[in-house]
């Protein structure tokens, strides 16, 4: 025995109102549903499309992900940051590498993962004044690099002829850390001498 019912509904495309005959009926006409299906069916294929962009995109990092041994622009690649803050990671021997040719600097993908691990050898700095707090930051951001290893800004103005605000421009330029002591500041002799001989 078949039951006639009559149910008022919204349809889910065009928004009239609709005499339906179930209680699951979702289009007023055969056209509206036609163009919800072919809709539906656009959407899917434009997400699989980008899922398949993303994946594509991601390829080049999880192939380097897989490598033992990475180059300066690999690295910057893989952590996300400029060729130059690499460098200055390498200067400051936070980061080991090593050059096995003239323009050619590796570094071991060991290495980088130790560079990202929780250090257990922190500096306990309960107790110490608020100044030499700022200045064992600062000394720890140099890349721990004792005084007698640094040039001061007037050392450094003497030995490679040249002005103060040229070297000022090459600290920035190159990310080099410095290390306040009082009145002057000091930049690592390693560093330095690196960028300038």
């Amino acid at each position: 025995m078949s039951t006639k019912i009559e149910v008022i509904r919204i349809c889910q495309h065009c928004g009239k109102e609709f005499t339906a005959r179930t209680t699951t009926t979702a289009y007023c006409s055969l056209h509206c549903n036609r163009i919800a299906y072919k809709a539906k069916q656009r959407a899917e294929k434009i997400e699989a499309s980008n899922k398949e962009t993303q994946r594509i995109k991601n390829l080049p990092i999880e192939e380097l992900k897989k490598r033992e041994f990475l180059t300066v622009t690999q690295v910057s690649k893989l952590i996300s940051c400029s060729r130059q803050n690499v460098y200055s990671l390498i200067n400051t021997g936070k980061l080991k590498a090593t050059n096995i040719l003239l323009k050619k600097t590796i570094v071991k993908r060991s290495d980088l993962d130790k560079l990202f691990k929780e250090p257990t050898n922190r500096l306990k700095t309960e107790g110490i004044p608020e100044t030499q707090k700022q200045e064992l930051k600062e000394w720890l951001q140099a890349g721990a690099f004792d005084i007698a290893d640094c040039y001061s800004f007037n050392e450094v103005q003497d030995k490679y002829g040249i002005s103060e605000t040229a070297l000022q421009e090459v600290i920035e330029q190159n990310s080099i850390p410095k290390i306040k002591k009082g009145w002057f500041a000091y930049v690592p002799k390693p560093i330095i001498d690196k960028l300038l001989s």
